[in-house]
């Protein structure tokens, strides 16, 4: 579904991506981790057009996606779901899942989805008529999820959704992309608990000052010495 071939982004003079190469099969769902700097947050702006590749290629569905805008990679079904949440605290729960359909025309199909999304997230249904910012941080993130599945992903693009939550809310945000994955949306989710990712995912890619370093099963990469010492805090 998705590949990445040989990608190379620049800042300035900073090297950020050092020729890395991926793919994400259609159906599943794959994690990126890393440290903080490593590089992660870089690839899914360059995937979704917001970062300009300096060479390589990204190929979506076969076709050639890296010199596209944005809004047209949104179009394609690309959908990022960004880093720190960003819902619109000052609409209602249900205005902000409605918001995520703007690229969408047919009226009836809109409000039918967004039906949908308030059974696949009952905590938000309790909460349609509340305002975004008086939601705590597990909801906000539950609602940027429900948001992005408004636009009808193919992929949908996470990034760092557990960040600055509790340990409980981690689970219930864990949950909720299990479910999302399980309603037929390919993810490839970058994310810094390397255990919960790798648990969730089936293929999993560790990156590193912008080169991956490791790939292969979740399952294996669990069992690596480098990687349980490196991203797991064990010994």
């Amino acid at each position: 579904m998705l590949v990445v071939k040989d990608l190379s982004v620049y800042y300035g003079y900073v090297h950020a991506l050092k020729g890395v190469s991926l793919e994400v099969e259609d159906g599943s769902v794959i994690a990126l981790i890393g440290s903080n700097g490593a590089g992660k947050s870089t690839l899914l702006n360059t995937i979704s057009g917001l970062v300009r590749a300096r060479s390589g290629s990204i190929l979506f569905d076969g076709e050639e996606i890296t010199a596209e805008k944005p809004e047209n990679i949104v179009k394609k079904g690309i959908i990022q779901c960004p880093e720190g949440r960003r819902i619109f605290g000052h609409l209602t729960v249900y205005d902000n899942i409605l918001a995520g359909a703007l690229t969408r025309k047919n009226t009836r199909e809109i409000k039918a989805q967004a039906d949908r999304m308030m059974e696949l997230f009952p905590r938000l249904k309790e909460r349609r008529k509340q305002l975004g910012v008086t939601l705590s941080g597990g909801e906000q993130q539950m609602l940027a999820i429900s948001r992005s599945l408004m636009s009808n992903p193919k992929i949908l693009l996470l990034d760092e959704p557990s960040m600055g939550l509790s340990p409980t809310m981690v689970k219930e945000v864990f949950d909720t992309i299990r479910r999302t994955s399980e309603s037929g949306v390919t993810i490839m989710l970058v994310e810094q608990n390397a255990n919960m990712a790798l648990k969730l995912s089936k293929r999993a890619y560790v990156i590193e000052s912008g080169v991956i370093v490791q790939s292969g099963n979740s399952a294996d990469l669990l069992q690596s010495d480098e990687v349980r010492k490196a991203y797991l805090g064990e010994d």
